[in-house]
Protein backbone atom coordinates (compact mmCIF):
# COMPACT_ATOMS: atom_id res chain seq x y z
CA UNK A 1 0.00 0.00 0.00
CA UNK A 2 1.72 3.53 -0.97
CA UNK A 3 2.16 5.92 1.44
CA UNK A 4 1.65 9.35 1.80
CA UNK A 5 2.69 12.04 4.15
CA UNK A 6 -1.04 13.34 4.12
CA UNK A 7 -4.16 13.24 2.08
CA UNK A 8 -2.96 16.50 -0.57
CA UNK A 9 -0.02 15.15 -0.81
CA UNK A 10 -1.50 11.55 -2.39
CA UNK A 11 -3.35 14.18 -4.45
CA UNK A 12 -0.38 16.06 -5.66
CA UNK A 13 0.27 12.86 -7.95
CA UNK A 14 -2.92 11.12 -8.10
CA UNK A 15 -6.81 11.83 -9.43
CA UNK A 16 -8.64 8.76 -8.28
CA UNK A 17 -11.84 7.99 -10.16
CA UNK A 18 -12.74 6.14 -6.81
CA UNK A 19 -12.62 7.20 -3.42
CA UNK A 20 -9.61 6.11 -1.55
CA UNK A 21 -9.62 4.60 2.08
CA UNK A 22 -6.96 6.00 4.23
CA UNK A 23 -5.42 3.85 6.50
CA UNK A 24 -3.34 5.31 9.38
CA UNK A 25 -1.61 2.13 11.46
CA UNK A 26 -0.25 4.28 14.01
CA UNK A 27 -3.54 5.49 15.17
CA UNK A 28 -4.52 1.71 15.02
CA UNK A 29 -1.46 0.92 17.35
CA UNK A 30 -1.77 3.86 19.49
CA UNK A 31 -5.39 2.93 20.34
CA UNK A 32 -4.25 -0.68 21.12
CA UNK A 33 -1.64 -0.42 23.07
CA UNK A 34 -3.80 2.45 25.20
CA UNK A 35 -6.18 -0.39 26.05
CA UNK A 36 -3.77 -3.44 26.84
CA UNK A 37 -1.88 -1.20 29.30
CA UNK A 38 -4.79 0.69 30.96
CA UNK A 39 -7.94 -1.94 30.69
CA UNK A 40 -8.24 -3.82 34.20
CA UNK A 41 -8.04 -7.43 32.67
CA UNK A 42 -8.01 -8.96 28.41
CA UNK A 43 -8.86 -6.53 25.21
CA UNK A 44 -11.00 -8.84 22.73
CA UNK A 45 -11.28 -6.69 19.81
CA UNK A 46 -14.61 -6.78 18.12
CA UNK A 47 -13.80 -7.84 14.81
CA UNK A 48 -17.00 -6.62 12.99
CA UNK A 49 -15.58 -3.17 13.24
CA UNK A 50 -12.93 -3.11 10.77
CA UNK A 51 -11.96 -7.13 9.17
CA UNK A 52 -9.39 -5.63 7.08
CA UNK A 53 -6.05 -7.70 7.07
CA UNK A 54 -4.03 -5.04 7.61
CA UNK A 55 -5.88 -3.47 10.84
CA UNK A 56 -6.10 -6.94 12.28
CA UNK A 57 -2.52 -7.28 11.68
CA UNK A 58 -1.58 -4.02 13.81
CA UNK A 59 -3.55 -4.59 16.69
CA UNK A 60 -1.86 -7.92 16.94
CA UNK A 61 1.24 -6.09 16.96
CA UNK A 62 0.20 -3.57 19.53
CA UNK A 63 -0.66 -6.67 21.77
CA UNK A 64 -4.39 -7.81 21.53
CA UNK A 65 -4.49 -11.44 20.62
CA UNK A 66 -8.14 -12.29 21.78
CA UNK A 67 -11.07 -11.13 19.00
CA UNK A 68 -14.54 -10.83 19.33
CA UNK A 69 -16.03 -12.61 15.95
CA UNK A 70 -19.76 -13.25 15.25
CA UNK A 71 -19.74 -15.56 12.40
CA UNK A 72 -17.67 -18.52 10.77
CA UNK A 73 -16.31 -15.81 7.91
CA UNK A 74 -14.88 -13.70 10.59
CA UNK A 75 -12.96 -16.96 12.63
CA UNK A 76 -11.61 -17.82 9.49
CA UNK A 77 -9.90 -14.22 8.96
CA UNK A 78 -8.83 -13.68 12.69
CA UNK A 79 -7.22 -17.24 12.88
CA UNK A 80 -4.74 -16.60 10.60
CA UNK A 81 -3.25 -14.29 13.20
CA UNK A 82 -0.88 -16.53 15.42
CA UNK A 83 -1.91 -17.05 19.05
CA UNK A 84 -5.31 -15.69 18.22
CA UNK A 85 -7.84 -16.84 20.73
CA UNK A 86 -11.47 -16.43 19.39
CA UNK A 87 -14.43 -15.82 21.29
CA UNK A 88 -17.84 -16.20 19.28
CA UNK A 89 -20.04 -14.04 21.08
CA UNK A 90 -22.63 -13.89 19.31
CA UNK A 91 -25.78 -14.70 21.11
CA UNK A 92 -27.74 -16.73 18.32
CA UNK A 93 -25.65 -19.07 16.26
CA UNK A 94 -26.39 -21.74 13.78
CA UNK A 95 -25.74 -25.41 14.51
CA UNK A 96 -23.76 -25.73 12.03
CA UNK A 97 -21.70 -22.63 12.90
CA UNK A 98 -21.07 -24.05 16.16
CA UNK A 99 -19.74 -27.38 14.99
CA UNK A 100 -17.44 -26.09 12.69
CA UNK A 101 -16.30 -23.46 15.14
CA UNK A 102 -15.52 -25.97 17.94
CA UNK A 103 -14.12 -28.56 15.60
CA UNK A 104 -12.27 -26.92 12.84
CA UNK A 105 -11.31 -23.77 14.62
CA UNK A 106 -10.58 -24.96 18.18
CA UNK A 107 -13.06 -22.33 19.63
CA UNK A 108 -14.21 -22.72 22.72
CA UNK A 109 -15.69 -19.95 24.35
CA UNK A 110 -19.56 -19.29 23.23
CA UNK A 111 -22.26 -16.97 24.08
CA UNK A 112 -25.60 -17.81 25.05
CA UNK A 113 -28.85 -15.76 26.03
CA UNK A 114 -31.13 -18.43 26.54
CA UNK A 115 -31.47 -22.00 27.06
CA UNK A 116 -32.46 -22.83 23.64
CA UNK A 117 -28.64 -21.60 22.39
CA UNK A 118 -27.30 -23.06 25.19
CA UNK A 119 -28.69 -26.46 24.21
CA UNK A 120 -27.36 -25.56 20.82
CA UNK A 121 -24.15 -25.24 22.03
CA UNK A 122 -23.61 -27.86 24.56
CA UNK A 123 -25.77 -30.52 21.92
CA UNK A 124 -23.26 -29.63 18.92
CA UNK A 125 -19.93 -29.68 20.90
CA UNK A 126 -21.15 -33.28 22.48
CA UNK A 127 -21.16 -31.52 26.15
CA UNK A 128 -17.12 -31.25 26.10
CA UNK A 129 -15.63 -30.17 29.07
CA UNK A 130 -13.33 -27.78 27.89
CA UNK A 131 -16.24 -24.81 27.15
CA UNK A 132 -16.44 -21.24 28.75
CA UNK A 133 -19.70 -20.31 28.61
CA UNK A 134 -20.60 -16.75 28.41
CA UNK A 135 -24.10 -15.99 29.43
CA UNK A 136 -25.04 -12.39 27.76
CA UNK A 137 -27.79 -10.25 30.03
CA UNK A 138 -29.66 -7.81 28.79
CA UNK A 139 -28.77 -3.98 30.12
CA UNK A 140 -30.02 -0.40 29.62
CA UNK A 141 -28.59 1.27 26.91
CA UNK A 142 -29.77 4.87 27.98
CA UNK A 143 -26.42 5.88 27.85
CA UNK A 144 -25.32 5.24 24.25
CA UNK A 145 -25.94 6.64 20.61
CA UNK A 146 -26.43 3.60 19.23
CA UNK A 147 -28.64 1.22 21.76
CA UNK A 148 -28.51 -2.17 21.17
CA UNK A 149 -31.00 -3.19 23.81
CA UNK A 150 -33.73 -5.53 22.53
CA UNK A 151 -32.06 -7.73 20.33
CA UNK A 152 -29.94 -10.16 22.66
CA UNK A 153 -29.91 -10.27 26.27
CA UNK A 154 -31.49 -12.70 28.93
CA UNK A 155 -33.71 -10.94 31.44
CA UNK A 156 -32.93 -10.37 35.37
CA UNK A 157 -35.84 -13.28 35.67
CA UNK A 158 -34.30 -15.59 33.66
CA UNK A 159 -30.40 -15.69 34.20
CA UNK A 160 -30.51 -17.17 37.56
CA UNK A 161 -31.64 -20.41 36.05
CA UNK A 162 -29.20 -19.92 33.05
CA UNK A 163 -25.86 -19.54 34.89
CA UNK A 164 -27.30 -22.29 36.94
CA UNK A 165 -27.26 -25.07 34.03
CA UNK A 166 -24.20 -23.16 32.44
CA UNK A 167 -22.03 -23.74 35.68
CA UNK A 168 -22.57 -27.53 35.63
CA UNK A 169 -21.28 -28.04 32.43
CA UNK A 170 -18.80 -24.96 31.59
CA UNK A 171 -15.31 -25.36 32.69
CA UNK A 172 -15.23 -21.73 32.66
CA UNK A 173 -18.77 -19.22 33.29
CA UNK A 174 -19.01 -16.09 32.55
CA UNK A 175 -20.89 -13.08 32.36
CA UNK A 176 -21.35 -10.54 29.32
CA UNK A 177 -23.26 -7.49 28.53
CA UNK A 178 -23.47 -4.68 26.24
CA UNK A 179 -24.16 -0.85 26.88
CA UNK A 180 -24.43 0.24 23.50
CA UNK A 181 -22.60 1.77 20.79
CA UNK A 182 -20.70 5.21 21.64
CA UNK A 183 -21.70 5.34 25.08
CA UNK A 184 -20.84 9.06 26.00
CA UNK A 185 -21.30 8.37 29.95
CA UNK A 186 -18.78 6.49 31.68
CA UNK A 187 -21.34 5.84 34.56
CA UNK A 188 -23.38 3.17 31.98
CA UNK A 189 -20.50 1.14 32.57
CA UNK A 190 -20.72 0.93 36.15
CA UNK A 191 -24.93 0.65 36.08
CA UNK A 192 -24.17 -2.32 34.41
CA UNK A 193 -21.29 -4.25 36.55
CA UNK A 194 -23.32 -3.31 39.14
CA UNK A 195 -26.49 -5.16 37.76
CA UNK A 196 -24.13 -8.24 37.12
CA UNK A 197 -23.21 -8.12 41.01
CA UNK A 198 -26.53 -8.05 41.82
CA UNK A 199 -27.28 -11.57 39.92
CA UNK A 200 -24.48 -12.81 41.33
CA UNK A 201 -25.60 -12.82 44.27
CA UNK A 202 -29.23 -13.66 43.92
CA UNK A 203 -28.42 -16.50 41.52
CA UNK A 204 -25.84 -18.06 44.56
CA UNK A 205 -23.96 -18.55 41.09
CA UNK A 206 -19.96 -18.03 40.81
CA UNK A 207 -18.51 -16.41 37.87
CA UNK A 208 -14.97 -16.72 36.12
CA UNK A 209 -15.26 -14.15 33.89
CA UNK A 210 -17.23 -10.75 33.49
CA UNK A 211 -17.24 -9.18 29.29
CA UNK A 212 -17.98 -5.77 29.52
CA UNK A 213 -18.70 -5.82 25.75
CA UNK A 214 -18.20 -3.00 23.37
CA UNK A 215 -19.47 0.29 23.44
CA UNK A 216 -16.07 2.89 24.00
CA UNK A 217 -16.54 5.86 22.41
CA UNK A 218 -14.65 7.67 19.42
CA UNK A 219 -14.72 11.13 19.03
CA UNK A 220 -17.12 12.98 16.42
CA UNK A 221 -18.32 16.46 15.79
CA UNK A 222 -21.41 15.66 17.19
CA UNK A 223 -20.34 13.52 20.48
CA UNK A 224 -17.27 15.11 22.49
CA UNK A 225 -17.47 11.82 24.99
CA UNK A 226 -15.05 12.20 28.38
CA UNK A 227 -11.63 11.13 28.14
CA UNK A 228 -11.09 7.63 28.12
CA UNK A 229 -8.90 7.14 31.74
CA UNK A 230 -12.68 8.45 33.07
CA UNK A 231 -14.50 5.15 31.71
CA UNK A 232 -11.86 3.32 33.08
CA UNK A 233 -11.91 4.97 36.80
CA UNK A 234 -15.27 3.82 36.44
CA UNK A 235 -14.62 0.08 35.83
CA UNK A 236 -11.96 -0.25 38.47
CA UNK A 237 -14.39 1.20 40.80
CA UNK A 238 -17.44 -1.15 39.73
CA UNK A 239 -15.82 -4.45 39.36
CA UNK A 240 -13.68 -3.62 43.15
CA UNK A 241 -17.10 -3.77 44.40
CA UNK A 242 -18.11 -6.82 43.00
CA UNK A 243 -17.92 -10.26 45.19
CA UNK A 244 -16.31 -12.16 43.00
CA UNK A 245 -13.28 -9.31 42.34
CA UNK A 246 -10.22 -11.51 43.30
CA UNK A 247 -11.11 -14.63 41.45
CA UNK A 248 -13.52 -13.25 37.95
CA UNK A 249 -11.35 -12.20 34.73
CA UNK A 250 -12.60 -9.21 33.38
CA UNK A 251 -12.99 -8.56 29.90
CA UNK A 252 -13.67 -5.55 26.77
CA UNK A 253 -14.92 -5.66 23.49
CA UNK A 254 -14.05 -2.61 22.07
CA UNK A 255 -14.16 -1.77 18.32
CA UNK A 256 -15.14 1.68 17.59
CA UNK A 257 -13.40 2.96 20.20
CA UNK A 258 -9.87 0.73 19.02
CA UNK A 259 -10.50 1.55 14.92
CA UNK A 260 -12.80 4.89 14.34
CA UNK A 261 -9.16 6.82 13.88
CA UNK A 262 -7.58 3.97 11.86
CA UNK A 263 -9.73 5.19 8.13
CA UNK A 264 -10.64 7.98 6.28
CA UNK A 265 -12.14 8.23 3.31
CA UNK A 266 -11.19 10.96 0.57
CA UNK A 267 -14.13 11.33 -1.63
CA UNK A 268 -14.57 13.68 -4.83
CA UNK A 269 -17.00 16.16 -5.48
CA UNK A 270 -19.07 15.47 -8.85
CA UNK A 271 -22.12 18.12 -8.41
CA UNK A 272 -22.34 21.29 -6.11
CA UNK A 273 -26.17 22.36 -6.30
CA UNK A 274 -26.48 25.56 -3.21
CA UNK A 275 -25.57 23.86 0.13
CA UNK A 276 -25.71 20.12 -1.52
CA UNK A 277 -22.80 18.20 -2.59
CA UNK A 278 -22.95 15.55 -4.90
CA UNK A 279 -19.83 12.78 -4.12
CA UNK A 280 -18.53 10.00 -5.08
CA UNK A 281 -18.86 7.73 -1.71
CA UNK A 282 -22.51 7.44 0.02
CA UNK A 283 -25.33 5.42 2.51
CA UNK A 284 -23.69 2.61 0.61
CA UNK A 285 -20.38 3.27 0.94
CA UNK A 286 -18.52 3.80 3.82
CA UNK A 287 -20.58 6.35 5.25
CA UNK A 288 -23.78 4.14 6.19
CA UNK A 289 -23.56 6.26 10.04
CA UNK A 290 -23.67 9.13 8.70
CA UNK A 291 -27.00 8.35 6.78
CA UNK A 292 -28.68 5.70 8.54
CA UNK A 293 -27.54 6.47 12.50
CA UNK A 294 -27.04 10.33 12.76
CA UNK A 295 -23.21 10.39 12.94
CA UNK A 296 -21.39 14.02 11.72
CA UNK A 297 -18.14 12.94 10.56
CA UNK A 298 -15.21 15.77 10.45
CA UNK A 299 -14.57 17.25 6.86
CA UNK A 300 -11.64 18.96 5.50
CA UNK A 301 -10.75 20.42 1.68
CA UNK A 302 -7.18 18.44 0.71
CA UNK A 303 -7.76 19.51 -2.91
CA UNK A 304 -3.88 20.91 -3.44
CA UNK A 305 -3.91 24.39 -3.38
CA UNK A 306 -7.22 24.50 -1.61
CA UNK A 307 -6.33 22.99 1.31
CA UNK A 308 -6.76 26.48 3.11
CA UNK A 309 -9.83 28.13 0.83
CA UNK A 310 -9.96 31.59 2.04
CA UNK A 311 -13.91 33.25 2.72
CA UNK A 312 -16.28 31.88 4.86
CA UNK A 313 -17.87 28.01 5.73
CA UNK A 314 -20.95 26.28 4.58
CA UNK A 315 -22.93 23.82 6.51
CA UNK A 316 -23.21 21.60 3.48
CA UNK A 317 -25.11 18.16 3.11
CA UNK A 318 -23.38 15.42 0.93
CA UNK A 319 -25.56 13.17 -1.60
CA UNK A 320 -23.64 9.87 -2.61
CA UNK A 321 -23.52 8.37 -6.29
CA UNK A 322 -26.16 6.05 -6.03
CA UNK A 323 -29.73 6.73 -7.58
CA UNK A 324 -31.44 6.16 -4.54
CA UNK A 325 -32.65 9.33 -2.72
CA UNK A 326 -31.61 7.31 0.90
CA UNK A 327 -27.96 8.54 -0.07
CA UNK A 328 -28.25 11.45 1.50
CA UNK A 329 -25.88 12.34 4.50
CA UNK A 330 -27.51 15.31 6.61
CA UNK A 331 -24.29 16.48 8.03
CA UNK A 332 -23.86 18.81 8.39
CA UNK A 333 -20.45 19.15 6.79
CA UNK A 334 -18.82 22.20 7.55
CA UNK A 335 -17.23 23.18 4.78
CA UNK A 336 -15.08 26.43 2.85
CA UNK A 337 -18.00 28.20 0.67
CA UNK A 338 -15.82 27.42 -2.60
CA UNK A 339 -16.20 23.96 -2.60
CA UNK A 340 -17.32 22.93 -6.15
CA UNK A 341 -17.48 20.33 -8.79
CA UNK A 342 -13.55 19.01 -8.69
CA UNK A 343 -12.21 19.57 -5.35
CA UNK A 344 -11.68 16.48 -3.18
CA UNK A 345 -12.60 16.17 0.26
CA UNK A 346 -11.41 13.75 3.49
CA UNK A 347 -13.97 12.35 5.70
CA UNK A 348 -12.28 11.66 9.27
CA UNK A 349 -13.35 8.96 11.46
CA UNK A 350 -14.37 5.97 9.28
CA UNK A 351 -11.91 3.10 10.45
CA UNK A 352 -15.17 1.52 11.98
CA UNK A 353 -18.19 0.20 10.26
CA UNK A 354 -17.10 1.96 6.93
CA UNK A 355 -15.59 -0.52 4.39
CA UNK A 356 -17.91 -3.41 6.18
CA UNK A 357 -20.86 -1.63 5.75
CA UNK A 358 -20.02 -1.03 1.93
CA UNK A 359 -21.54 -2.58 -0.91
CA UNK A 360 -21.43 -2.76 -4.43
CA UNK A 361 -25.11 -1.18 -5.10
CA UNK A 362 -24.97 0.71 -8.16
CA UNK A 363 -21.99 -1.11 -9.13
CA UNK A 364 -19.82 1.19 -6.80
CA UNK A 365 -18.04 0.14 -3.62
CA UNK A 366 -15.21 0.11 -4.75
CA UNK A 367 -11.72 1.68 -3.33
CA UNK A 368 -8.52 2.67 -3.75
CA UNK A 369 -6.36 2.06 -0.62
CA UNK A 370 -3.33 4.07 0.75
CA UNK A 371 -1.06 4.79 3.90
CA UNK A 372 -1.19 7.92 5.57
CA UNK A 373 1.10 9.12 8.29
CA UNK A 374 -0.49 12.60 9.62
CA UNK A 375 -2.91 12.50 12.64
CA UNK A 376 -6.46 11.74 12.30
CA UNK A 377 -8.44 14.30 12.01
CA UNK A 378 -10.51 14.21 15.74
CA UNK A 379 -8.49 11.79 18.27
CA UNK A 380 -9.49 10.26 21.92
CA UNK A 381 -5.71 9.44 21.89
CA UNK A 382 -3.44 12.31 20.36
CA UNK A 383 -3.84 14.42 23.45
CA UNK A 384 -3.33 11.95 26.02
CA UNK A 385 0.10 10.82 24.51
CA UNK A 386 1.10 14.43 24.66
CA UNK A 387 0.02 14.22 28.67
CA UNK A 388 2.32 11.23 28.86
CA UNK A 389 5.36 12.62 27.07
CA UNK A 390 4.86 15.96 29.37
CA UNK A 391 3.72 14.72 32.70
CA UNK A 392 5.96 11.08 33.49
CA UNK A 393 3.31 10.15 36.05
CA UNK A 394 1.04 10.05 33.32
CA UNK A 395 -0.58 7.03 31.67
CA UNK A 396 2.37 5.69 29.39
CA UNK A 397 1.37 4.86 25.39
Amino acid sequence: MNVFPNAAEYLRHHRPERPVLALRPHAVARAAQWFVANFPGRVLYATKANDTQAVLDVLAGAGIRSFDVASLAEIERVRAIVGAELFFMNPIKSRGAIARAYRDFGVRCFAFDSHDELGKVLAETDEADDLTLFLRIACPNTHSLIPLEGKYGASVEEAPALLLRARQHATRLGITFHVGSQAVVPAAFGEALTQVGQLIVSSGVLVDAIDIGGGFPARYPHSDPPGLDLYMEEIVRAADALAVKHSCELLCEPGRGLVAEAESVIVRVDARRGTALYVNDGAFGSLFDAAFSGFRFPARCVTPGREDLGGGETAYVLYGPTCDSADYLPGPFVLPDAIGEGDYLEIGQVGAYGRVLGNRFNGFGDFEEITLTDEPMLSMFADMEAQAADDPRSISI
